[in-house]
């Protein structure tokens, strides 16, 4: 389980990097629903990732938020409460923008919303390679 896990985290971290590009790329196009959702997501595989990690698999978006926001935040207070902010705001849009046709987003808030989610994996992903490395050494 220790070599499975280990890679899922890593394909995770890796998939949370390309959609953190594509959602550059995609605000370069003016594409900026996608843009939203590419940045959402690449959120959504760091924390993936640290479920992986911690043995806490669930492909239920809402759930995957609070177990980190419990965990992390408020029970090892290994990251300041501002992330659980940040993961807030980028799923609520995510599903605004993904499932309301009649909301658009601004380009000044995805922009935002790229910047908080690269905040975002700056922070978390030290952890992540931490856990690596330690569970490589086992």
């Amino acid at each position: 389980m220790k070599l499975h896990k280990t890679v899922l985290a890593e394909n995770s971290l890796e998939k949370a990097e390309q959609a953190l590009q594509n959602a550059k790329m995609n605000i370069e196009n003016n594409f900026l629903t996608g843009a939203h959702n590419r940045a959402y997501y690449a959120v959504f595989y760091v924390v993936l990732a640290l479920g992986y990690l911690d043995e806490f698999i669930t492909s239920k978006h809402h759930q995957l938020m609070g177990w980190f926001n419990k965990k992390y935040i408020y029970e090892l207070k290994e990251f300041e409460p501002i992330l659980s902010k940040i993961y807030g705001t980028l799923i609520r849009h995510r599903e605004t923008f993904d499932y309301d046709v009649s909301q658009n987003p601004t380009k000044e808030d995805v922009l935002k919303d790229i910047e908080d989610a690269k905040l975002f994996i700056d922070t978390v992903k030290p952890c992540i390679l931490k856990k690596l490395e330690e569970q490589s050494g086992n």
